[in-house]
């Protein structure tokens, strides 16, 4: 069992934590994470997965959509890390979260959307980039595997993405804005499987230290920022954050 009393100490009495997660919180739900010795980037080259390639290349988009209705994350389910997150929001501790992970699995663990920010996308939506319509991703499944390689949108004929951010692409603004105004609203801020080291997605919970409030950081191994918090756990996310969240909750 990890030790939580710096975390526990640096959060209690906190009524607005702001959550921020990272790949590491969805690894115990069969996910991997981009950069341990088993991530992602192993696997593929981060290039590949550039919005220029996409838009410009279409034999390459072919190749992505059996990739994308075929992947065996999409029936990944929440682990208690997710639904912890969860509670700590019903215990009317926490202003919110903003995650960098695209698997949807905060949403099905039961944290609400008004409280969710999806910083990256969420990849089990699709959009068109000419036009923004976002089609019913069961739809454009069954078209695509009826024969229409490079399903396009239905109302502009315009290219259809998945709604996640790719290398090169710009960050949605109004996810960003969503978290700016849970940055104002903080007063302590708990990292979850994250290193701390993709921009500018790192900047909100640095902006929640930069005004004085507590940051704890909960990731296995090292993050670029551990200097900066109040308290570092080296442990499992599945493990801790259940114990983390019911001693908060105890402690009120």
């Amino acid at each position: 069992m990890v030790d939580l009393s710096e975390a526990i100490e640096a959060l209690a009495g906190k009524q607005n934590i702001l959550v921020f997660t990272g790949a590491g919180i969805s690894t115990e739900s069969g996910i991997p994470d981009f950069r341990g010795p088993k991530g992602l980037w192993k696997q593929f080259d981060p290039d590949d997965f550039s919005y220029d390639r996409y838009v410009s290349d279409a034999s390459w988009r072919i190749e992505t959509w059996g990739r994308r209705f075929d992947s065996p994350f999409l029936d990944a389910q929440p682990n208690p890390a997710h639904e912890a997150v969860a509670e700590l929001y019903r215990l009317d501790l926490s202003v919110g979260c903003v995650t960098q992970n695209v698997d949807g699995l905060h949403g099905r663990a039961g944290l609400p959307n008004g409280v969710l920010v999806e910083l990256h996308g969420n990849a089990a939506k699709l959009h068109c980039i000419g036009c923004g319509d976002e089609p019913d991703r069961n739809a454009v499944e069954a078209r695509w595997r009826t024969g229409e390689v490079d399903p396009a949108c239905d109302k502009c004929g315009g290219i259809l993405k998945s709604k996640i951010v790719f290398f090169g692409e710009e960050m949605p603004q109004r996810e960003m804005v969503r978290a700016w105004a849970m940055v104002e609203h903080a007063d302590a801020v708990l990292v979850i499987g994250s290193t701390l080291s993709v921009y500018p997605a790192t900047f909100v919970p640095l902006e929640v230290a930069a005004r004085g409030h507590p940051m704890v950081i909960i990731n296995q191994g090292a993050t670029d920022h551990d200097a900066v918090a109040a308290a570092k756990v080296d442990g499992s996310a599945g493990a801790a954050i259940p114990q983390l969240v019911s001693a908060l909750a105890a402690a009120r």
